[in-house]
This record gives structure tokens, C-alpha cells and sequence, in this order.
């Protein structure tokens, strides 16, 4: 199997079931490829069984199952390469976070708006030719067309809290309507009014500190996060016959008002203690309240903390008719659009560049920088630092001069006039071009080039990458020798080259042969047994480094140190219930030991949804081993030798 070359294929795979457009769909599980075919007769079964690195084929369940093995996840991905069938959440591995604990929360905010960037830039485009078609009179802003366009400019921003919950729903395997219906809570206009108004709000005589949720961002990802907890708790423990929907509405009872008393006091106490301090600063030091203006203005939109700036810019205009907190903006803006920019002419990523033409634009006409931060100075890491740098050099230097604003605008290119007329405009300008130079330059010489094949997920385009997948051995599972006892007691253990391969959970322990899947009863996948389970409590069965973890929390596999790959899949097909009564306790590259829970899973509601339950311990490399044999039946209690190995 090493030797397959898994983009031919792939590629084989696709010719033999008709091509793509006989492919309605196109997912995978733990061993499998499974495809819904528009007109079974176009695929060629016997041609596709022979090919390398097919194990067998079958169809079930209206698929087309090809069985690849362990490698179904590189396949998976090659045939994303060369077809649009893949998405990134067909049962693929959860990345795993690497570095420190900003940059992973920078790679999760990425992954989120990765779907929506191209909707982002496409909106952010409009909106920067609006701007140009009022500006030069070619467009009346009162007129009833430009409202229209408006409204199609802004919708996206306005709504993006709904928006995120979808992708944020994926991430965090939740259920991505409830998740749309706590976003719309927030920008509900009755919420978006009491926001508004000067009136304390309470919830129950609980006190409200109220926030505007429009356009914002963190709210909704946290609200997601915690929206998962609940709900998993919620199927834990609420009956079957009420947990449908008692679950959502729950979920919703609990988590909307939770984030209005909690993320809304956070954000506006913070913002609030911000802008006075910015306000004192530009008393005493213009410059450096210039300078965090100019360098962190993107920062405080990320984290919603620019909402307790914006009463204050308004304040300045109805009361002086100019505002002094807007100055540095124009810096701040064009910086990180500067630094989009210098992508563009310096990345080989052709989809990046596809992203980052459009939302530079725009960036640079309308003052829309999501697309450019989210789409490409964010992911990229550099560029949206050097964003940072050449803003606080460019704001310090336009407030020195005291520039202003002398209307609400976006800052932008466009939006120059509005600052012409206050302080000075030279000075503006100066540091304005300084800070688009510094980012710019600081980019183009040191951002990040980005090879070619490297084309992908960041830049918001539909294509999985390679190595967001498992590896080759992705579903094996390594044993290490000399595991000491868990906490619960077991232990996998390794003499004189034995190893003992323990059972994952309490149960009847039933012969591969009579597993009632054709593929796992033949033996294809390596030996091993099924276990009729006795509850839901899954653990792991070996010492090792869990290689695959399926988001669908129905299959792992883990490898030893000893080099035996052990595949448990909870269930017979469970895949099709897509995580629901899964609950997983482990992610990819974790290190567990013999004992360590894996998941839980609600037997209830996979049996009521008419699955098999038997939980199924193969050793997926037997024929690279010495022998492999699993006990010949009764009952195992969790902890006992299900399996003996000799490496």
C-alpha cells in the first residue's frame, strides 16, 4: 500500500464511477470512500476492486463504498484536488493546533471565516464601487437604487454573526441552525434597539450591560464554543423520546441570554476603560493616543472593543464638528490594505492572490478590511503585524499634525475630503503614505511567499490540503511496550515482543466473521473482533499516538511505540448519524494510554436510529506482524485481553 500513488488513484476512482458528474456526493469514514452515485450502471465495480490500494468495494446504504483502508483520507483529499465534491468537514481529521496559544486562536478565527471570505470580498468590492459612484456623483445616495445596493454591500457585515455561527456550528460540531438562531438573537432589531437606548436593560431583574452585536465577531465564535458543551450535555442526559427538540430549546434559553450578561458587560467595561484612556491620552501625548489609534484600531474591531470609541467620535462631531479618535484611522485602515497589497505581488498561492486583488481594493476605496484581514493578513500571521506597524507610525504622525474627521466615514482613499479640513491634512497624508510604505515593504521583503501546491484553506478556497488530513497511517494504531496501569486499572502491556491489546469497552466479544459488514467480517481491514458493547463509555485499548480521531467521534485509530495500529470503530456505519450521540474525548496527536477514554456514545440513539452498536478492535497492519489473535469469545469486562499480538 505504500507504494500507491493516491492522486492516480483518485483519479481512477472518479473515471470508473462515470466521471464527477455522476457523483452526487462525496464523503468518507474511517476506512471507506463513500460516494452517491447519480446512475450506478456508469460505475465499473470489477474495474475499480482491481485497482492498487483498493481493498474491496460495495455498495450499502444507496453508497458506492470504495474500501481504501487507512489511506481514505489522502485519497479523500487528492480527489478534492481535482474535483469540487469535497468539503471541509466531510468526516476529515481535526486539525491539529500548533503553536502558541495566540497563534492557535489566530488559526481558529482564520478557519471560521475561511468559507465566508469570498462572499466577504465580493461584498467589500461592491461596497468600494458604491463609495467611488457617490463620491463622483455618479450614483445619488438618496436614490432608492443606491439603497438597494447598500443594502446588498452591507447585509454580509451587518448579519456576519449568522454568517459565522454556520461556519463556527462546523467547527465546533454543533447544530449549525440553533448556532444561526443564538446569531440572530444578537442583531435582532429589538436587541440592536435596546443597545441603543440610554434606559438600563435587565433579563429576569438581572441587570444587562447591553453591546451592539452587528458586525462583530468573538461573541458569536465564544457563544458556538460553549453551545457545544451544552448541547452535548443536554444529549447525555435528556430522555430520547423529548431530546429532538427539548435540546434546541434549551440550548437557545440558556446560551442567548448567557452571552448577553456576560460577553456584553466584558466588551463594553473594556472598551469603555479603552477609549478613556485613548481620550486622556490625546490630552497629554496626541502621538502615542496617535500611534494605538493607527496600530490597534483592527485589534479593538476584532474583539468588538471599538464600539466604546464609536459614542465617542460621535460625541466630537455633534459637539466640536470634527473628531480627533478618527484621525489616525486612515493609517490604520490602509496599512493592513498596504499589506494585503504586497501579498498579492509576493505569494505564488494562486488562490490567495485571488483573495487578496479584491479585498485590498477594497480595503483601499471603502475601508472594508475584513476580506483582507480574515482572507489574508491574519492566516498569513506577518502581514497583519506589519499591518500593525505601519499604522502606529502613520496614526502617530497624523495626530501630531491634530487631523480629524468632519463626518462618520469609512477610512478609506475615498474618504480623504472628510479629514482636509482639520489639523493638518499634510501631515495626514504624510502619514497615511508612510504607513501603507511600511507595511508594504515590511511585507513584500519579509511576508510570507507561499508556494504554489500550497494552495488552500487559508485563502478561503474549497479545497482540502494534503496535510490537513491523516497521514498514510492514519487509522493505524501503535502499541508501546511496558504501559503502566491507568487509572482505571488496564494496561496494554509488551513481553518478550507480546502485546496485549485490552478491550476498549465491557461487553460480548463476537467473531470478525459474524460482524455483520462484509469488509470487516472478511478480513480485509487486518484481524481483530467485535464487542457487543454494555454502555458508552469507549476507551482506548492500547498505549500510543492517536493518529485518526473522525469528527463524527465514531472511529479511532492509534498507533504504539511498538508499531501495532489499532482501529476501534464504534458501531456498524455509524458514520451516517454524522456525531450525533458521539461524543469524542481525544483529537489527532494525542498522546493516550491504555485506559484513556476515547468517547462516549449514546447507545440509545444509535440503536434507535436502527445502527448496530458493535464496537469493533482490528489491528489494521496484521500482515506486517507476527501473528495476531483475538480470544475466541464470552464476555470481556473493560480492561481484559481482548487481543495478543506478536510484533
Amino acid at each position: 500500500m505504500a507504494t500507491v500513488d493516491y492522486r492516480s488513484l483518485a483519479g481512477d476512482i472518479l473515471q470508473g464511477v462515470g466521471g464527477e458528474r455522476n457523483i452526487a456526493s462525496a464523503t468518507h469514514c474511517a476506512t471507506r470512500l463513500r460516494l452517491k452515485l447519480r446512475d450506478d450502471s456508469k460505475a465499473d465495480q470489477a474495474a475499480i476492486e482491481k485497482l492498487p490500494g483498493v481493498i474491496t468495494v460495495m455498495k450499502a446504504g444507496g453508497q458506492f463504498q470504495v474500501v481504501i483502508g487507512n489511506n481514505v483520507p489522502t485519497v479523500y483529499a487528492e480527489l478534492g484536488k481535482i474535483t469540487k465534491l469535497t468539503d471541509d468537514d466531510a468526516g476529515s481529521d481535526e486539525p491539529v493546533a500548533h503553536g502558541n496559544l495566540f497563534n492557535r486562536f489566530i488559526d481558529l478565527i482564520s478557519s471560521i471565516f475561511s468559507p465566508v471570505i469570498w462572499p466577504l470580498a465580493a461584498a467589500g468590492l461592491l461596497k468600494a464601487f458604491l463609495s467611488m459612484a457617490t463620491q463622483f456623483g455618479w450614483l445619488d445616495p438618496a436614490s432608492q437604487t443606491n439603497v438597494i445596493l447598500a443594502a446588498t454591500a452591507d447585509a454580509i457585515f451587518y448579519f456576519l454573526p449568522v454568517f459565522l455561527a454556520v461556519t463556527a456550528a462546523k467547527r465546533f460540531r454543533t447544530n449549525q441552525f440553533t448556532s444561526m438562531a443564538i446569531g440572530g438573537a444578537l442583531v435582532y432589531p429589538s436587541i440592536v434597539a435596546l443597545a441603543a437606548q440610554a434606559e438600563p436593560v435587565n433579563f429576569a431583574g438581572i441587570p444587562v450591560v447591553m453591546m451592539n452585536y452587528t458586525s462583530s465577531v468573538l461573541p458569536i465564535i465564544v457563544a458556538v464554543w460553549l453551545q457545544g458543551y451544552v448541547e452535548r450535555f443536554l444529549t447525555r442526559v435528556l430522555p430520547s423520546a423529548i431530546r429532538n427538540f427539548t435540546t434546541p430549546l434549551l440550548t437557545l434559553l440558556v446560551m442567548v441570554p448567557l452571552v448577553l450578561m456576560t460577553v456584553g458587560p466584558v466588551t463594553t467595561f473594556a472598551s469603555q476603560g479603552l477609549s478613556a484612556g485613548i481620550n486622556a491620552a490625546f490630552t497629554f501625548a496626541p502621538w502615542l493616543a496617535g500611534a494605538v489609534m493607527g496600530g490597534f484600531w483592527q485589534v479593538f474591531v476584532l474583539f468588538g472593543l471599538h464600539w466604546g470609541l464609536v459614542p465617542g467620535m460621535l460625541n466630537e462631531l455633534s459637539t466640536q464638528g470634527y473628531s480627533l479618535l478618527m484621525g489616525p484611522l486612515v493609517a490604520a485602515v490602509l496599512s493592513q490594505a498596504a499589506a494585503t497589497l504586497a501579498v498579492l505581488f509576493r505569494t505564488r498561492n494562486k488562490a490567495r492572490r485571488t483573495v487578496a486583488g479584491p479585498a485590498a481594493l477594497s480595503g483601499f476605496l471603502a475601508g472594508i478590511t475584513e476580506p483582507a484581514i480574515y482572507g489574508v493578513n491574519l492566516p498569513l500571521k506577518k502581514p497583519f503585524y506589519f499591518g500593525i506597524a505601519g499604522g502606529v507610525v502613520g496614526g502617530a504622525i497624523a495626530a501630531a499634525g491634530g487631523s480629524g474627521a468632519t463626518s462618520f466615514v469609512f477610512a478609506s482613499l475615498l474618504a480623504l475630503p472628510a479629514y482636509a479640513s482639520v489639523g493638518s491634512f499634510a501631515l495626514q497624508l504624510i502619514g497615511t503614505a508612510v504607513a501603507v510604505v511600511i507595511a508594504f515593504t515590511l511585507t513584500f521583503i519579509f511576508g510570507p511567499r507561499e508556494e504554489a501546491a500550497a494552495a488552500g484553506a487559508d485563502a478561503g478556497t474549497s479545497v482540502p490540503e494534503a496535510v490537513s488530513v491523516a497521514p498514510a497511517a492514519a487509522l493505524a494504531v501503535p502499541a508501546s511496550s511496558a504501559v503502566p496501569a491507568t487509572a482505571a486499572g488496564t494496561a496494554a502491556t509488551t513481553v518478550a515482543g507480546i502485546v496485549d491489546i485490552v478491550a476498549p469497552v465491557a461487553g460480548s466479544a463476537v467473531a470478525l466473521a459474524d460482524v455483520q459488514d462484509k469488509v470487516f467480517a472478511s478480513g480485509a481491514m487486518g484481524k481483530g473482533l467485535g464487542i457487543i458493547p454494555a454502555d458508552g463509555h469507549i476507551y482506548s485499548p492500547i498505549t500510543g499516538t492517536i493518529k485518526a480521531a473522525m469528527k463524527t467521534g465514531h472511529a479511532f485509530g492509534i498507533k504504539s511505540e511498538d508499531g501495532v495500529e489499532v482501529l476501534v470503530h464504534i458501531g456498524i456505519d455509524t458514520v451516517q448519524l454524522q456525531g450525533r450521540g458521539f461524543e469524542a474525548a481525544v483529537t489527532r496527536g494525542e498522546q493516550v494510554r491504555a485506559g484513556d477514554l476515547l468517547a462516549v456514545v449514546d447507545l440509545d440513539v444509535v440503536t434507535e436510529a436502527g445502527y448496530d452498536t458493535t464496537t469493533l478492535v482490528m489491528v489494521t497492519n496484521t500482515a506486517q506482524l507476527g501473528s495476531v489473535e483475538p480470544v475466541a469469545g464470552g464476555t470481556l469486562a473493560h480492561g481484559d485481553t481482548a487481543i495478543t499480538v506478536r510484533v
